[in-house]
């Protein structure tokens, strides 16, 4: 019941095609990775500007992934608070996360989510090493707590070190009704993250997919990138909903 890919011309469509393969409602977690190969790893994809550069006119890739899905995303989320956190920075590093406003609350929005993430980035030290498995802890807590169905969208730029704990975390959080959909950026190598969505043996349901983000945008045939972004972002996410209720994750 996946919807099919590169089919859609507007984003209402797109929309249409998400409630026709069985989503109902959703609710968004962000994770924004702040480790410092982001600094070389726009080298071809970006001009050889930092990833996290901000300008005056255009969006870097970042601001580009959280601006789409949260087009895409805004009317299956029926309060619009959407938690957000950074990991990978000098404070964080492969321990913990930080969120993007004081006491753990949430944005009001992804035009908040934005306009966080445009006062916080330059003030951040990127770090490392990488490493999924906080943020996706972190993510389980807020499902356990809220007992809602949710999408992690992590946007990251490239190979996670910390693989067995990120891949633990993954299988854990497949026991919620959570879908991680990672998003890479930059040049790359991703070969980690595809391995995570093709390999994983212990989850209860596949609950990780991963989209190169250049890939996807920059392929041939593309009229609209940013309808084909997300629907390459969301396309397993109708299915996994199903899933989690089938599994008896949601009332």
């Amino acid at each position: 019941m996946a919807i099919v890919k590169d089919n859609y011309h507007s984003m209402e469509e797109l929309q249409d095609g998400l409630r026709a393969a069985g989503l109902e409602s959703s609710n968004l977690i962000i994770g924004v990775d702040f480790t410092k190969s982001n600094t070389w790893t726009g080298k071809n994809s970006f001009k050889g500007y930092c990833l996290h550069s901000i300008f005056e006119n255009g969006m870097n890739p970042y601001q580009r992934v959280i601006d789409i899905i949260g087009r895409t995303m805004e009317p299956f989320d029926d309060d619009n608070l959407i938690p957000v956190y950074g990991f990978g920075d000098v404070n964080t590093t492969d321990k913990s996360v930080f969120s993007f406003k004081v006491n753990d609350q949430p944005c009001n929005g992804f035009q908040e989510v934005l306009q966080r993430y445009n006062e916080i980035t330059p003030n951040v030290r990127m770090s490392g090493p990488t490493n999924f498995a906080p943020l996706i802890n972190k993510a389980v807590q807020i499902v356990q707590q809220t007992k809602q169905y949710h999408i992690l969208l992590i946007i990251a730029d490239g190979q996670v070190d910390a693989e067995r704990a990120t891949k633990t975390a993954i299988e854990n959080a497949s026991n919620y009704p959570l879908s991680i959909v990672t998003i890479g950026v930059g040049d790359g190598p991703f070969d980690k993250m595809e391995d995570f969505d093709d390999k994983l043996g212990g989850s209860k349901f596949d609950n990780f997919n991963f989209v190169n983000f250049n890939k996807v945008v920059c392929g041939p045939r593309v009229e609209n990138p940013d309808i084909a972004f997300a629907t390459a972002a969301m396309n397993e996410v109708p299915t996994q909903y199903l899933l989690c209720k089938k599994l008896g994750y949601l009332n």
